[in-house]
C-alpha cells in the first residue's frame, strides 16, 4: 500500500502557492490601477466604448477567472493550518483581511465601476473627479488589507 502522505503534503503546498500567487496577482493588480490611473482612463473613454460591464478595459477581465481559484485555494489552505495547529491569529487575521479586501472591491464595483462601466448616463467633470477620487481613496485601504492578509497568509500556512 502507497503512503499517500507524500501526496497530502504535495497537494497542501500546491494549494498553498496557488492561494499566494492569487494573492499577488490581485495585490500587484491594484498597484499597477493606481499607477496607470484606471478610473481616469475608463471615464476618458466612455465615450468611446460600448457601456459594458466586461467589455473592452474593464478590469473585471482579468481578475474574474482568477478571483474564485485564489478564493477557495486560500480558504482550504488556512482551513488545513487551522486543523494542523497553525498560528490561529494569523490565520484569523489573514481570513479577516481577505475578506475585508473582497468587501471594498465589492463596494467599488458598486460604487465606481458600475458607473464608469455600464452606465451610458454623461458624466460631469466633478461627478468623476469624485468617483476617481473615492475609487483611489477605496483602493489604498484594499491594498493595506491585502497587504495584511499576504503577510498574516505567510505565518499561517504550515505546511508538514
Amino acid at each position: 500500500m502507497r503512503n499517500p502522505l507524500p501526496t497530502k503534503i504535495l497537494r497542501s503546498r500546491t494549494t498553498t502557492a496557488i492561494a499566494q500567487l492569487g494573492q499577488v496577482h490581485w495585490l500587484f493588480g491594484n498597484v499597477y490601477e493606481a499607477m496607470v490611473d484606471m478610473p481616469q482612463l475608463l471615464a476618458d473613454a466612455r465615450s468611446s466604448r460600448a457601456p459594458r460591464l466586461l467589455g473592452s478595459g474593464s478590469p473585471l477581465r482579468y481578475y474574474l477567472p482568477v478571483a474564485p481559484v485564489m478564493f477557495a485555494a486560500t480558504a482550504a489552505t488556512l482551513i488545513e493550518s487551522w486543523r494542523s495547529g497553525g498560528d490561529r491569529r494569523a490565520i484569523v487575521t489573514t481570513a479577516a483581511s481577505t475578506a475585508a479586501a473582497a468587501g471594498l472591491t465589492a463596494h467599488l464595483l458598486r460604487t465606481v465601476n458600475l458607473r464608469l462601466l455600464r452606465s451610458s448616463e454623461p458624466l460631469s467633470a466633478t461627478e468623476s473627479r469624485a468617483l476617481v477620487a473615492k475609487w483611489h481613496r477605496g483602493n489604498l485601504a484594499r491594498m493595506a488589507a491585502l497587504g495584511v492578509a499576504i503577510w498574516a497568509f505567510r505565518k499561517s500556512a504550515t505546511t508538514p
